[in-house]
């Protein structure tokens, strides 16, 4: 899951994927705005075919903390 993400916020966000660390924060370290986190919360649901919680997604900060969210959703 690390990885899907990771590939997900490469291509998004035009970062090295080697850059790229589970403490990263998706706005303060990777330059995301708040359209990008959005648009990338849309293709985690697209990709697969859930719908993430409202709640949880504002509370996101870290690469890990989406990873997590996701491991939890998707079993």
């Amino acid at each position: 899951m690390f990885e899907k993400v990771c590939k997900m916020l490469s291509e998004q966000l035009n970062v090295p994927v080697d850059s790229i660390k589970p403490e990263s924060e998706v706005v303060k370290d990777l330059g995301a705005d708040s359209l990008d986190v959005v648009e990338l919360m849309m293709s985690l649901e697209d990709d697969y075919g859930i719908t993430l919680p409202e709640n949880e997604v504002e509370g996101l900060k870290t690469v890990q903390d989406i990873v997590d969210m996701m491991n939890k959703i998707v079993k």
